[in-house]
């Protein structure tokens, strides 16, 4: 086997720049896909679309239920593409609506954290747990990348958006699924990404997370994500609980960014997280995450889990 070989994927076309979007000529009758706060921070107005149909209930950590409402809510209406207009949830579900319809799509993130924008990953909740689907078909057409829209963005948000893209591009760098190209990429989104939080410089966030989306989404992450999906079904935004789940999963590893990255999660001050439900139970939901875990630097066991979960929730992972 020859261990060089390797595939890339990515948007056929990305565009990167402050006002791109409203320099972008939209073609008429999109489905704009989107969250409740597009319409209040006049996301519209930068697309410049006459003719379009909007639907802007897309929740934090979307579940599958609100693709299904979207497709059966426009089914029959005449739309030609798909534009995902928002953070990763929006994008998540626009790119899945656009993979189950066959129609072109067009993502653009307002938040600049998740890089899905270029990737073939859409993460959805299914019976109140969030799954990870991976196809070739939920690579979006266009990824359109304006740093314009990190203005008036709540600092929370900015938070973690960082955390996230910082989590991505470090376990990605990690993975046993890596490559060289892969490693390049996440390298060098870290160093971007890392720069723009300690300088508090966050127009850099666009640019290090599109580099990140374009380093993981063509490898994975690890174990700092199967750690962090049941911190999220209990309600805790994904970045902020990838500040301490992939916190101890790169000491468990011995990776290369675990001080770096501990560093970030002090400078930005997250509040402490804490895990509800039993940690055996959560345990045997963690080991059942093979996408993450199978390509994770390091072979890990329910005990081990537990002892990692038990860390977070006393607020002892550094």
């Amino acid at each position: 086997m020859n261990n060089n070989m390797f595939t890339l994927k990515q948007p056929s076309q990305i565009i990167f720049g402050k006002y791109s979007v409203e320099e972008f000529q939209f073609a008429e009758r999109p489905l704009i896909i989107s969250s409740k706060g597009c319409k209040s921070r006049n996301w519209l107005n930068h697309l410049k679309v006459q003719d379009s149909i909007l639907f802007d209930c897309v929740e934090p950590n979307p579940s599958m239920d609100t693709v299904d409402s979207i497709l059966s809510k426009f089914d029959k209406s005449d739309f030609d593409y798909v534009i995902g207009l928002g953070g990763g949830s929006s994008l998540d579900v626009a790119k899945y609506v656009g993979f189950k319809t066959s129609k072109k799509k067009i993502m653009i993130p307002t938040t600049f954290g998740s890089g899905s924008e270029v990737t073939r990953i859409s993460v959805l909740k299914i019976k109140g747990k969030k799954i990870s689907f991976h196809d070739d078909g939920i690579i979006p057409d266009i990824a359109i990348v304006d740093s314009n829209f990190l203005e008036n963005t709540p600092i929370e948000i900015i938070k973690n958006s960082a955390i996230d893209a910082c989590a991505q591009c470090t376990e990605g760098y990690d993975s046993k699924s890596g490559n060289l190209y892969t490693k390049f990429f996440c390298y060098r989104a870290f160093e971007i990404l890392e720069d723009a939080i300690l300088t508090e410089n966050y127009e850099k966030l666009a640019l290090g997370s599109l580099i990140d989306g374009l380093g993981f989404g063509n490898c994975s992450t690890t174990l700092g994500h199967a750690l962090s999906y049941v911190f999220s079904n209990e309600g805790y935004s994904h970045g902020h609980a990838l500040a301490f789940t992939t916190t101890v999963s790169h000491k468990f590893n011995d990776s290369i960014f675990y001080n770096r990255f501990k560093n970030l999660v002090n400078k930005m001050n997250f509040d402490k997280i804490t895990l509800k439900q039993d940690l055996n139970e959560a345990s045997k939901t963690i080991l059942l995450d093979k996408r993450h875990l199978d390509n994770n630097p390091k072979i890990i066991n329910h005990d081990d889990i537990v002892s990692l979960l038990k860390k977070i929730n006393s607020g002892d992972i550094f």
